[in-house]
């Protein structure tokens, strides 16, 4: 699939031949559901829980006796049916990750990378840095490339330039900033326009391709 390369002011530098092998996959909708299932099931903590009859303080003594009263018996003031009484089937802390082979995510994010190729809401950029982390400079820089579409910036690693350019983003909501080798299935899928600069793109290729 060939494509234009832009610069950050939305110029055309060149045109490149993006990999068929990470553009141009089978689409594979019921797996990029599973991935996006696993994904969310693992950013579940599972912490949530109630305290059941046991656990609730006091209730140790009958609250009279069996007998002889008119009332139906009664064992314990934290039985279930007591107001302040323990809960019964409630949440009880428990694990929600999913286990997914590693060929089967990274077909998955192959199958997502093909999907916004096909819709043209791919940008691929020359490179993509900032002189200073100024946040009016990011939003001019982004309303040139995607106007007002939320965008993926996807960089290639951690230095100077990314740093100035996290600053530069945190206060727009509908931008984000991923590392390559942290792609992911939900990140991808969540914004309207994917940008890549040429040295993100190459780090995708090398585990992707």
């Amino acid at each position: 699939m060939k494509v234009e390369v832009v610069n950050i002011e939305g110029k055309k530098v060149k045109s490149i031949e993006l990999p068929a092998a990470i553009f141009e996959a089978p689409i594979n909708s019921s797996l990029m559901h599973q991935a996006y299932v696993r994904q969310m099931a693992n950013a579940r903590l599972g912490t949530h829980k109630t305290k059941n009859r046991s656990e609730v303080s006091g209730g140790g003594r009958k609250p009279w006796r069996q007998k002889g009263t008119g009332r139906a018996r009664q064992g314990s003031i934290r039985s279930p049916q007591w107001v302040g009484g323990g809960f019964l089937h409630t949440p009880r802390p428990r694990d929600y990750s999913q286990k997914m082979p590693r060929k089967m995510r990274r077909a998955a994010l192959r199958s997502a990378l093909s999907v916004k190729a096909s819709d043209k809401e791919i940008i691929i950029l020359d490179e993509f840095t900032i002189s200073e982390p100024k946040t009016k400079e990011m939003a001019k820089i982004m309303n040139t490339l995607v106007g007002d579409s939320s965008a993926l910036v996807v960089i290639p690693g951690k230095d100077e330039n990314s740093d100035r350019m996290n600053q530069a983003a945190n206060n727009l909501p509908d931008l984000k900033l991923l590392m390559a080798g942290y792609m992911n299935i939900r990140d991808l899928l969540g914004y309207d326009m994917v940008v890549i600069p040429i040295a993100a793109l190459d780090i995708l290729e090398s585990y992707l391709g």
